[in-house]
């Protein structure tokens, strides 16, 4: 739970977070590397120094160093963890359903764990689908359109393949589709993220959320002129909200756009652990206040109610959380474990 400075509550839902192995031992072949060596540069890039980890930390941690980072010394109260295979890199999967099963079941109430496909797997994709729902009953997946894939570089959520499988989600009640729009990863083609698919698919499936994870940087205003017309399409914050620390204007910009476009509704706060941890962004963000002459040229202000929203209240309407049932449940949980 994250106390603001005058001592209010604040309920924190983590929206994008991950349990990766980009591990030597994992890496099938040198974009396997590639990719990781890119991850690790963003967050030396972009984090304060003394929140920097050293590159084997960084390529490989433990469950319970991800639970320490984002509940004990983080400020999350829950995290949605999102599945991104990248088999074609990583010999065993970079951050399988089942490996994020795994590690959030010894940590009840504190992980909603999302699943992923891939249409261009064609009937075994919709088949991979059902079995998801039915075994974890999952409520959300994340897409990585340019993922590799044998000769293909990447997918687009208008293929006639994906329709088949957004509109098995939209009927199984998988609702909230978490989609990668955002700075490419070397091997990956920047292209391959471009935003205009999300138009098309966001109107021809109203029964599903579309959040947009890093609101579609470096296409930000892309992005906005999509969100702004269509009422289920949200923006992640992932990756944007590190530049509260290394460019705070800049940051300023980019949240004042998001909000004046999109609406302080449809923002969801991700810190993407392990990239960067969530307690030095959360604190900046609760702290941050946009210059003034931005508010005044976009006419938008972060308030308190602005912060609450897009820090857990957004996510748990998304997600159906009952935030007072779950802060009972955790409370009970840590009574517990003091008792043991």
């Amino acid at each position: 739970m994250f106390r603001t400075p005058d001592g209010e509550e604040i309920f924190i839902i983590d929206g994008h977070t991950h349990f990766w192995d980009g591990s030597p031992e994992n890496q099938a072949n040198i974009h396997g590397k590639q990719f990781i060596d890119c991850f690790y540069a963003y967050h030396n890039a972009l984090s304060p120094k003394d929140q920097l980890w050293s590159k084997e930390q960084f390529e490989k941690y433990s469950a319970d160093k991800m639970h320490h980072d984002l509940f004990v010394d983080g400020p999350d109260d829950m995290a949605i963890v999102q599945s991104t295979y990248l088999k074609e890199f990583y010999k065993n999967g970079f951050n399988t359903i089942e490996r994020n099963l795994d590690m959030a079941k010894a940590y009840p109430d504190r992980y909603i764990v999302n699943g992923s496909f891939d249409p261009r797997d064609g009937e075994k994709a919709l088949e991979y689908i059902h079995f998801m729902k039915e075994n974890y009953n999952i409520k959300g997946v994340k897409l990585y359109t340019a993922e590799w894939k044998g000769d293909s570089r990447g997918w687009k959520l208008t293929d006639p393949s994906a329709y088949r499988c957004l509109e098995l989600c939209q009927k199984l009640g998988i609702t909230n589709v978490h989609v990668h729009k955002g700075p490419t990863i070397i091997p990956l083609d920047k292209d391959a993220f471009d935003v205009h698919d999300v138009d098309h698919a966001a109107t021809d499936f109203q029964g599903l959320n579309f959040i947009i994870e890093h609101c579609g940087l470096p296409r930000l205003d892309d992005f906005c002129w999509i969100a702004v017309q269509e009422t289920n399409v949200y923006g992640g914050l992932a990756v944007a909200l590190p530049f509260i620390h290394s460019r705070p204007r800049y940051f300023a910009e980019v949240i004042s756009e998001l909000l004046f476009w999109v609406g302080e509704d449809k923002i969801l706060f991700g810190s993407d652990y392990a990239i960067w941890t969530p307690r030095w962004l959360v604190e900046k963000f609760w702290n941050f206040e946009i210059p003034e002459d931005i508010k005044q040229e976009h006419g938008v202000d972060l308030t308190r109610e602005a912060k609450r929203k897009i820090l857990g209240l957004n996510a748990a309407r998304l997600y159906n959380i009952d935030i007072e049932a779950q802060k009972a449940r955790l409370k009970d949980a840590s009574l517990a474990v003091a008792a043991e």
